[in-house]
């Protein structure tokens, strides 16, 4: 027997509509590419919107075609992530940041028909645009005025592109399994990947987004999105802002400290998320000019290991909870969220701070266990270490186009993380699978050693690699960016780890850079380190 429930389909417009209809004139504000802050509620989102899908139209967009977005997080990108989608066709958000053989692959791979591209990022498409000879139609995204600095032929504006369009948009029926937008991994190792969500995974990850044991967003918030929104979909905010109606800042391509803290301050934001590189610079900036953060209550911080540090500053100096989250491309992403439990709240500050300070627990709807190299499922006792898989509603099930195996023999996704999970359900990163250190047998965590010298007030940022030895297999060398001004020794690092770590753990040595090289999100890369330091040979 079958209950006797309506059959509505969970889709992607139905959030927009719900907001456009019960939250109409909450605000969406944006630091727009060309300057000035823009200003308009979520009623003149959605008239908007009609016009861009009316247009996608008449551009000869159908069903299941991709349209590509090169863009900050504002409003137009807003606009876009329900215009395209809303008709069934697929929003592939493209990373800027991305070197240009990947970009013409990953333009050429997900077969984009339309080619959206903020002001600020013309420069990078001039570069490839001889490459990516799919695509019918480039479409740049601002006014008629700012449309005499583009140095590219045969391209639309897009305020004129939607000027004359019906304010009114005949939505196409779309069944909740239809696919609704596409991202590509990074791609570190190999060709980037295709990650393909549909409508139903999206609208159920935006349930889980404003859970209270997820990011907790409500109509009661003002949501600052650091993450682009060209990362996993924002990490899902800009669809579970509009399924709760919460007030919506968008920081366009400004990330650093002052920015940010400009507009966490003018427009009273209570929630934020970003990687901890943005963090970092916020909290410099804030230390800098004596501000404070009236307003903010809490932000996730994800993308890479949470330094303790970072979660005790953002606590004792700015009241503002600093909760750590984890999550993958193919997850949608969110999987996991640190928040505490009463069960666990009792327990010292210290081992809370632990606690804290890993990735944290799963979301109903996401499963996870932890497995060896047969794939037998390991203890969740917080000590032994693992490859994480994951299964659930919004975990993907293959890639785009791509016969790659990354799943166990029961269906499991293979994240390529080591993990423990312990036994209050908390999981810990330890290592990507690649990166941990094998020293003598024995695992050592290159994430836990970078954690613990970020907590050095000297240490602006740092990465731990594992270099060949003789005696041991590999041993870790620390790279570390040093604060302005600050004279540090291999000697005063090593002390910060004493009653921390095994000694056995230390870092053998450290080296001094200038500054570390990240990947197009913000991570550090690893196998750019690996390379430089190739011949690297400890002394003694």
């Amino acid at each position: 027997m079958r209950g006797l429930m309506m059959d509505n389909g969970l889709t992607i417009n139905s959030l927009i509509e719900h907001t456009n209809k019960f939250h109409p004139k909450t605000e969406i504000v944006s630091r727009s590419i060309e300057g000035p802050i823009h200003r308009y509620t979520y009623a003149e989102s959605y008239v908007r919107m009609n016009k861009l899908a009316n247009a996608l139209f008449r551009l000869g967009i159908k069903k299941g075609d991709r349209v590509g977005t090169l863009a900050w997080n504002g409003y137009r990108h807003f606009e876009l992530y329900f215009g395209i989608s809303g008709i069934g066709a697929i929003c592939h958000t493209i990373n800027p940041r991305l070197f240009g053989d990947q970009l013409t692959y990953i333009i050429n791979h997900a077969n984009d028909k339309i080619l959206f591209c903020d002001l600020s990022i013309v420069p990078i498409l001039k570069n490839i645009v001889a490459n990516i000879s799919k695509v019918q139609t480039f479409v740049i995204m601002t006014d008629k005025e700012n449309m005499s600095q583009v140095e590219l032929e045969n391209c639309l504006c897009y305020e004129d592109l939607i000027e004359n369009e019906s304010k009114i948009c005949e939505w196409p029926e779309i069944d909740e399994n239809d696919a609704s937008s596409l991202c590509y991994t990074s791609g570190t190792t190999s060709n980037p990947k295709g990650v393909l969500y549909s409508h139903r995974s999206v609208v159920l990850h935006s349930f889980a987004v404003c859970a209270s044991d997820g990011l907790g967003i409500s109509a009661r918030d003002a949501v600052l999105p650091v993450v682009p929104m060209f990362h996993v979909n924002a990490w899902g905010i800009p669809y579970a802002c509009a399924m709760t109606g919460a007030k919506i800042v968008f920081p366009g391509d400004k990330m650093d400290g002052k920015s940010i803290s400009d507009l966490l301050i003018s427009e009273k934001v209570t929630f934020s998320a970003g990687v901890p590189t943005v963090w970092l610079m916020l909290l410099q900036h804030l230390s800098e000019t004596a501000q404070k953060l009236p307003d903010l209550e809490r932000t996730i911080v994800g993308g890479s290991a949470v330094p303790p540090s970072m979660i005790e500053t953002f606590e004792k100096e700015f009241n503002v909870s600093c909760i750590h989250a984890w999550g993958m491309t193919e997850m949608s992403p969110l999987g996991t969220v640190g928040h505490m439990t009463n069960s666990i709240k009792e327990i010292g500050n210290g081992n809370l701070l632990k606690l804290k300070a890993k990735q944290g627990r799963p979301l109903f709807g996401v499963n996870m266990k932890i497995i060896d190299d047969d794939e037998n499922e390991l203890e969740h006792d917080g000590q032994v270490f693992g490859e994480l898989c994951v299964k659930g509603p919004w975990v993907t099930s293959s890639y785009f186009e791509d016969e790659t195996d990354s799943f166990t023999k029961d269906g499991w996704f293979r994240t390529g993380d080591v993990a423990t999970i312990d036994p209050h359900g908390f999981m810990e990163v330890v290592d990507r699978s690649k990166d941990v250190i094998k020293s003598g047998g024995e695992w050592i965590s290159s994430i836990e050693l970078e954690n613990i010298a970020v907590g050095h007030s000297g240490v602006l940022e740092a990465a731990v690699i594992g270099i060949y030895d003789k005696k041991w297999g590999e041993r870790p060398l620390l790279i570390c960016v040093k604060k302005e001004g600050i004279e540090l020794t291999h000697d005063d690092i090593i002390s910060t780890y004493e009653g921390k770590v095994a000694k056995w753990c230390f870092p053998e040595a450290t080296e001094f850079v200038l500054e570390l090289p990240h990947t197009a999100t913000g991570k550090v890369k690893k196998s750019v380190l690996r390379e430089q330091f190739k011949d690297y040979e400890f002394k003694g």
